[in-house]
């Protein structure tokens, strides 16, 4: 993988849409909506689609195709919003007997994993490795607080996979809320013409796909980047998140403005979109912690690839 070849394979393109048809026929938006009113459900609602389609069979830390695939996954998961940490899952470290990782920040732990019964590891952005041991009370969207006991600090190589596979989670988010708001300015019509015959609609609607597309190509040049084992590989994690946020931030913006008041109720898909997008794009940091991370790590040298 040492050469840059910035797109997926076929295979891992094919895996992606069969998760898609798995997802769909698995309940599709309904499971998110039915994940929330039983949280304790959620292991039920979603752990036999992914052991189906041999989700845990797939090895991204040891294999550049099932890293690929595990990217296309993740993409098609945040696409239905399922109500499943799949990237942390397939994040998990090989060398511990742990079911998958959380990257965590130093101060309030916190991780999507409320309510399932699976073996936890964190990593901080150090590589600081501790055991779960215990999870807080539930609060919106699966976020939990949690508990840890120190294991070790050799998660430094944890740390790149750990942040970049929930960015294409979050990729697939764009991409769906994109694709809502086409067909939603389609189809409403405002001084007898269509929504999306307008100037201004069009101009709103390419600035969301340009930063959507953006973070695209980000997102795979970050996957190659830890694919062959660049020693920038977590620089390029981190200028991956922070492109993600800003783009989720300009995304869900604009989507919401061209969907009207309707954008921000519960009956529409975007508002669940929206709403289960906040984990990922607060956890680990937030945008300018992230920022910060990014700026204290890369010094006065700055970063080199696709992000310089």
């Amino acid at each position: 993988m040492s050469e840059m070849v910035l797109d997926l394979s076929d295979d891992a393109k094919e895996f992606g849409r069969q998760a898609l048809r798995a997802f769909e026929s698995a309940g599709g938006d309904q499971l998110v909506q039915d994940a929330e009113a039983k949280p304790a459900g959620r292991e039920s609602l979603a752990g036999p689609v992914l052991a189906g389609l041999g989700a845990w069979d797939l090895d991204p830390r040891n294999d550049t195709d099932g890293l690929e695939a595990a990217a296309a996954l993740c993409r098609s998961a945040g696409y239905w919003a399922v109500p499943y940490p799949v990237a942390e899952r397939l994040a998990a470290p090989t060398d511990l007997d742990v079911d998958g990782l959380v990257v965590v920040a130093d101060n309030r732990p916190s991780g999507v994993i409320a309510g399932l019964e699976s073996r936890w590891v964190a990593v901080t952005m150090d590589g600081a490795r501790s055991k779960v041991t215990r999870q807080g009370a539930a609060g919106p969207a699966f976020v939990t607080e949690l508990e840890l006991s120190a294991i070790d600090d050799a998660g430094a190589a944890d740390v790149a996979l750990g942040l970049v596979l929930p960015c294409w989670t979050l990729l697939g988010m764009l991409d769906r809320a994109i694709e809502l708001t086409i067909s939603h300015i389609s189809l409403r019509k405002q001084f007898g013409q269509t929504l999306s015959s307008f100037q201004g609609v069009q101009f709103q609607l390419t600035d969301a796909e340009v930063e959507r597309s953006g973070v695209d190509i980000l997102a795979k040049y970050a996957l190659w980047s830890i694919g062959s084992g660049r020693p920038d590989a977590l620089n390029d994690a981190l200028a991956l998140r922070m492109s993600a946020i800003e783009a989720a931030e300009i995304v869900f913006r604009v989507c919401h403005q061209l969907h009207g008041a309707v954008g921000f109720c519960d009956e529409t898909t975007l508002s669940w979109l929206s709403r289960y997008s906040q984990p990922l794009r607060r956890l680990p940091l937030g945008l300018s912690a992230t920022r910060d991370e990014l700026t204290r790590r890369v010094g006065g040298s700055g970063l080199t690839g696709l992000f310089a």
